[in-house]
């Protein structure tokens, strides 16, 4: 159940509100307006989500507030989307959020063995299918670019660089920069301006490797593919969903919006409340027989699992998801949360100031490849790591290693990415192949999948 006093919301709500407004390509609010001014009545929508920086730019909370005042309480999609993509003040937009100096830790940052595993499986299940070439290695939000780094290092040492690119999928201008000096890009060869309309800036890695990012998944052109997305999924904005029941009435569906909170002088906190009645997003994403009380749903999930399942049946590839997550049976789902300086925080506090996730629902993900795709797992991350051999690998590092801070600093990683308390059963993977496969896939087990 919610964790915050839950008030339902009284006022009337617009029903004006397209349904593609709540989905991935939906209209943007135009910021050079509204954020150099505090009048509300200075709002309008527009198509486009680019905007210059305004000197002298109202704060987030502020924004959101006006939005508020304008137009009622918002979604939690809205919100989510506003604090981490906001051109002005998002959470990833102008911020290095990873490591031991941001405010979380992701597996590949850990250590180089995660990286390494992910970059065996790759190639393993690529080369069981005859190396298909060309190969494009897509990461979606690739974070500092660690994870990838790994990979086309391991990719080298097997030889298997030939005819291989990288696209990345990202948003943020910031790590796109910490992206190209993990790949070791020589900043003579970035080019913020390629003649490619798809892809916003490219480079050459000093192996040789052409590297491209894109805004959009759909963008990447087409050709055998594998796409890995590791904490990419947890990010994505989502609508809560809660069902009102009384004693002797049911009230049904109602989402779950986010609202000023009139008890807050800062103006930075914000609360729950509940629509007075079944909004857009209700009528799109709830089935009445649902027998949850209350969950939450991905809308940009869904149209990156069709694009997924469209790109991999008519170019062949496979792809390998892992994040936090649950498999969509529990009767209450409540997981929209913050971080920020390695501790979790009230979400509703500050938004752009720390990061949003919410679990992934896999059996969410599995449901919306358009029955194009055959899936395995989810399995926790201890189960794949250790099918994949990760207690090897250690103790070959430790047997290389002469330093001993740098050998606590293996095992204590190892340790972190395993221990059931930590990352080893609340982090998942799951991986995709074209449906076609099937009967291969029975006859030569996927690695790290199958016992």
């Amino acid at each position: 159940m919610l964790n915050l006093k839950m008030f339902v919301f009284g006022k009337s709500m617009s029903r004006s509100v397209s349904a593609s407004r709540l989905l991935y390509h939906s209209s943007h609010i135009n910021f050079s307006n509204i954020f150099s001014s505090t009048n509300c009545s200075m709002c309008h929508f527009s198509t486009s989500s680019q905007t210059d920086i305004i000197p002298g730019a109202m704060t987030l909370p502020r924004y959101l507030n006006s939005v508020v005042k304008f137009k009622g309480p918002i979604s939690v999609f809205e919100y989510m989307r506003e604090a981490l993509t906001n051109p002005l003040h998002g959470y990833y937009m102008h911020n290095d959020v990873f490591g031991q100096s941001g405010d979380f830790i992701t597996s590949p940052e850990i250590n180089q063995m995660f990286g390494e595993l992910i970059s065996i499986w790759i190639a393993n299940e690529w080369m069981k299918l005859n190396k298909p070439k060309p190969l494009h290695l897509i990461e979606l939000g690739p974070g500092r670019g660690t994870m990838m780094s790994d990979i086309l290092r391991v990719f080298k040492k097997l030889n298997l660089l030939d005819n291989v690119s990288c696209h990345l999928v990202e948003a943020s201008p910031k790590m796109t920069r910490l992206q190209a000096k993990s790949l070791l890009i020589d900043p003579k060869t970035l080019n913020d301006e390629p003649n490619d309309t798809q892809c916003y800036c490219s480079g050459v890695t000093g192996d040789g490797v052409h590297v491209y990012w894109y805004n959009h998944f759909k963008s990447v052109p087409p050709a055998f593919s594998v796409v890995v997305a590791h904490e990419f999924f947890d990010a994505l904005p989502i609508h809560k969903f809660r069902i009102i029941l009384f004693q002797k009435t049911d009230k049904g569906w109602r989402e779950v919006l986010i609202d000023s909170d009139p008890t807050d002088l800062e103006g930075k906190r914000f609360r729950y409340v509940l629509s007075p009645s079944p909004t857009v997003a209700t009528k799109l994403f709830v089935k009445e027989s649902d027998p949850r009380c209350e969950f939450e749903v991905s809308p940009e999930s869904r149209i990156i699992m069709n694009e997924l399942a469209i790109r991999l049946e008519q170019f062949g590839g496979m792809a390998l998801i892992a994040d936090y997550g649950h498999d969509g049976s529990l009767p209450s789902v409540d997981t929209f949360r913050a971080y920020k300086g390695h501790k979790q925080i009230d979400p509703l506090y500050d938004p752009g100031s720390a990061d949003l996730t919410a679990d992934v629902d896999f059996s969410y993900l599995k449901n919306n490849t358009l029955n194009k795709l055959i899936s395995l797992g989810p399995i926790t991350q201890k189960e794949f790591l250790s099918r994949m051999q990760i207690g090897v690998r250690m103790k070959a590092l430790l047997e290389k290693c002469k330093d001993e801070e740098a050998k606590k600093s293996i095992v204590s990683g190892y340790n972190m990415m395993m221990d059931p308390e930590q990352m080893g059963e609340r982090f998942k993977f799951m991986c995709f192949f074209p449906g076609v496969l099937k009967d291969y896939l029975e006859k030569m087990p996927v690695a790290g999948f199958s016992s």
